[in-house]
């Protein structure tokens, strides 16, 4: 396939960016995304010029790092991750527009390089989980209720790449932050931590400078890993809960 890229070039997080133009020839519908970059670096290197800076890391669809807003979708037409992705969503003679997350609690650090440590600030907030040390405990001394398992299971499939506060048009992280609160709060092992966890980290979102969510959806329809909407209403019942519970 021979295809038209427009991609965000910006040098660092100060400069100004904007889109350029590059042409790409023999293409395989079995490359995936990355791989199609990595073709594009390989030739402007050669060429002497600066390659296109990106993220990545297993290229396995488990790490979230590979984080792109493709013809306007955050990781692309398909329901998955940008590495997982591959050039047979795409025709010959295409015009692909790429470009990094857009949202003002993620500074790009250049290119398509964005700064999500925001992220990371919002799960450190949460603390730790009180649990006694030492040996292993036998795997049905805590009964979980498989409800509650299953719900667990669910909400810790987030990889935390940011392709909900991508796609939502007010910059919001309550998916992310409500599967991160969701995963341990409906676990015995979360319960002592339950209140101050879930006040925490909506604290420490909103100081990071997420926008507000007002349910348009567009989170849950670009989460690879299918977090579900009803997720966000679950946290704001917990903080519901702590905020009346803390003044008492």
């Amino acid at each position: 396939m021979k295809l038209t890229l427009r991609v965000w070039r910006q040098q660092n997080t100060d400069a100004s960016g904007a889109m350029s133009t590059y042409e790409v020839d023999e293409i395989s519908q079995d490359m995936s995304f990355l791989e199609m970059l990595d073709t594009l670096n390989e030739e402007l290197i050669l060429k002497g010029e600066d390659p296109v800076a990106f993220d990545h890391d297993c290229r396995e669809g488990i790490c979230g790092a590979c984080s792109l807003v493709i013809n306007g979708d955050a990781h692309g037409p398909e329901r998955t991750t940008t590495c997982q992705l591959h050039m047979r969503s795409f025709k010959d003679g295409d015009t692909i527009d790429i470009e990094p997350w857009r949202a003002a609690a993620f500074p790009v650090v250049k290119d398509l390089v964005v700064d999500r440590s925001a992220f990371d600030r919002i799960i450190q907030s949460g603390g730790y989980i009180s649990a006694p040390t030492g040996a292993a405990p036998e795997a049905h001394a805590a009964p979980v209720p498989k409800a509650d398992a299953d719900s667990a299971f669910e909400h810790a499939e987030c990889i935390g790449c940011g392709a909900c506060v991508a796609a939502c048009p007010n910059g919001s992280a309550m998916l992310f932050t409500s599967a991160k609160v969701n995963h341990l709060n409906v676990l015995p092992q979360g319960a002592p931590e339950r209140e101050t966890r879930v006040l925490d980290m909506v604290a420490q979102m909103d100081e990071e400078g997420f926008g507000g969510c007002t349910l348009t959806g567009e989170c849950a329809t670009a989460c690879p890993k299918g977090i579900p909407l009803p997720s966000i209403a679950a946290m704001n019942k917990e903080w519901l809960r702590a905020t009346r519970k803390v003044s008492r």
